[in-house]
């Protein structure tokens, strides 16, 4: 989620400004930056439209991870 934090930071968006965004809570927004939460596509693609961003721009290397197989 190192990508999100960079995205977020280059477009001076603190952690409240993103989840007012989204329509989420501050906690639940940053638990989703920190991997505390795990994210759906919904969300991802909720977040890529704040950035203008395709979802697999931002989150393709998270997915990818967490769905292959070992």
């Amino acid at each position: 989620m190192e990508k999100l934090k960079i995205l977020r930071e280059q477009c001076g968006l603190s952690y409240n400004e993103m989840s007012k965004l989204l329509g989420i809570n501050k906690t639940f927004y940053w638990q989703i930056e920190h991997g505390k939460r795990r994210l759906s596509y919904n969300m991802a693609f909720n977040i890529s439209r704040v950035f203008n961003l395709k979802p697999d721009d931002i989150f393709y290397e998270y997915f990818k991870e967490l769905y292959e197989l070992k």
